[in-house]
């Protein structure tokens, strides 16, 4: 605000820098939509690891490909995962009542989530608390109800009161603070009876008999259904419930499993790949497609092969475009729960998983690819050649490949718009996830700008956010160009923004980039040297 002269003398005033700082947004924060045992269903909840998604989400189970796929994720580079929880059928929680000492219902307790999990819970009520008239809840998890081995998780609530005037209130504690069970007060207020004199002292002891099972519940719990097109579509849907938060990559390698009267569902397969496809388009996101276990050539004219099976889904109404990318073949990963035999897995969580470990060490510019690409804990479910991967490659299919030097990598770097005959400018991944980048950054980072006074002093402010941005991308060296002004621009004046859009309350911001692409083919040119004659 200006200052207010009144003496003779030096004044101080601040003026705004008019800096507004850019930031950059995620690049790899991958969604991952299936059926899992355990965990929130139908929202998406963020995990940073496979040992949270083990304790939020059950880890692996046989029927979820996407926990394999979590699995491989974080195996090979992954950072932030968003978990999206969908089962086809009537999911149910486990669901106990607990009576008074005089047999009159008092609290349900209800799993945190549907599925079978919540039979594995257990609750214990003990009077030891002070002052006297209170009670204490342990809640646990063990490995198995039948056969316990192990406490997995356990909770302690102390002093509870059945008062709802009371801040120590069951229901309000515990239904904040527990990542188990809810409480639901029948309203009575009555104690739930004791199921022994102490339960928490013997809260690790899985074989203790102060607890009642939560699996006593007359209505079972159930897991559902694995998902059908419908549940997934629904799933996809909650990722649009993320803000202020962003995910970058999509996997959905239950679309691949859909079936239909015994037999896979190509067109089920084929709209659920295409609805997410259009999502991703609005999200600034990619998507991963996968391909199913019984494409296991690279041929396109036999049945199993997966030009042929993409064929299929275009004809049945998917068609790829530059958001998306896919990978030949499928891998083969040792199946914890099967003894460690192999299993057949899709390849979009490793491929993520890759995305992300490129993306942190060389940057969302560099292809994901070459020979630092390597897929970790994993082999491939067929060993292309050279002349295999040059029958996909040109068709935008990406290979994964094997060498004696340095193992299974990644080779290929295309999007699904990369096929030759296209010619599209956004024929590598690496080049469409840099505009993304750039896209959904300004997008985030230019808010302030909004019923700001549209004029010349407010296009100078963008221009210098904007140039700030891209001049540190350019440093970092992702893009073309020796200087600044051969490696991108930054428009916003009078030219790009005229009178009649200033009546119209618009601003318009031009800004382009020389991106960097991959040296895919590298031509050695080898000449034989003529004797010379003596000089």
């Amino acid at each position: 605000m200006p200052v207010l002269t009144s003496y003779p003398g030096v004044y101080v005033e601040e003026i705004p820098s008019g800096v507004h700082n850019i930031a950059g947004v995620s690049t790899a924060s991958t969604a991952f939509v299936d059926y899992f045992s355990q965990g929130p269903m139908g929202v998406a909840t963020q995990v940073s690891s496979f040992t949270e998604f083990q304790t939020v989400f059950g880890g692996l189970n046989q029927l979820s490909e996407a926990s394999y796929g979590v699995m491989q994720y974080f195996l090979n580079g992954g950072q932030t995962a968003w978990i999206v929880r969908v089962a086809a059928g009537s999911p149910a929680p486990a669901v106990l009542t607990l009576d008074t000492a005089a047999a009159t219902a008092t609290l349900t307790v209800t799993a945190s989530s549907p599925g079978q999990w919540g039979n594995n819970l257990q609750v214990g009520i003990d009077y030891n608390t002070k002052p006297t008239g209170l009670f204490n809840l342990v809640v646990r998890q063990v490995d198995s109800i039948s056969k316990p081995t192990q406490v997995v998780n356990s909770e302690i609530y102390r002093n509870l009161s059945m008062n709802s005037a009371s801040p120590s209130y069951a229901i309000g504690v515990v239904n904040v603070a527990s990542a188990l069970i809810q409480l639901t007060d029948l309203g009575n207020g009555g104690l739930p009876a004791s199921t022994g004199s102490d339960v928490i002292s013997p809260i690790s002891n899985p074989t203790s008999s102060v607890y009642t099972a939560v699996s006593t519940a007359a209505t079972p719990a159930s897991d559902g259904l694995v998902p059908d097109a419908n549940a997934l579509e629904n799933g996809i849907l909650a990722l649009d419930r993320l803000d202020p938060y962003i995910f970058n990559i999509l996997c959905l390698p239950a679309a691949v499993n859909l079936v239909k009267a015994g037999a896979p569902d190509a067109t089920g397969i084929a709209g659920v790949y295409a609805n997410a496809a259009a999502f991703c388009d609005t999200k600034r996101a990619m998507l991963l497609v996968d391909i199913p276990a019984v494409i296991n050539s690279p041929s396109s004219t036999a049945s199993s092969g997966v030009v042929t099976w993409l064929n299929s889904l275009e004809s049945n109404g998917f068609n790829p475009d530059a958001n998306s990318a896919i990978y030949f073949p499928r891998l083969q990963v040792p199946d914890p729960l099967n003894q460690g035999r192999p299993r057949n897995v899709a390849v979009s969580g490793t491929m993520a998983g890759i995305w992300a470990s490129t993306d942190a060490n060389r940057g969302v510019w560099k292809s994901p690819a070459g020979i630092d690409a390597t897929v970790a804990g994993a082999s491939l479910a067929y060993v292309m050649n050279d002349a295999d991967s040059g029958s996909i490659n040109p068709l935008g299919i990406n290979g994964l490949r094997n060498f004696k030097t340095y193992g299974n990598v990644t080779w290929g770097a295309r999007t699904m718009q990369g096929a030759d005959q296209l010619a599209s400018e956004w024929a590598y991944i690496a080049v469409r996830r840099t505009a993304l980048y750039i896209e959904e950054s300004l997008f985030e980072g230019l808010k302030w700008v909004v019923f700001e006074p549209n004029d010349t002093p407010l296009w100078a402010q963008i221009r210098l956010n904007a140039t700030s941005f891209m001049q540190n991308l350019f440093r970092q060296g992702a893009f073309q160009g020796s200087s600044a002004a051969s490696a991108y621009f930054v428009k916003c004046d009078s030219e790009t923004t005229t009178q009649t859009d200033i009546n119209s309350g618009v601003v318009n911001i031009l800004v382009g980039f020389a991106p960097l692409k991959p040296a895919e083919f590298v031509v050695l040119q080898i000449q034989q040297m003529a004797g010379q004659a003596a000089s």
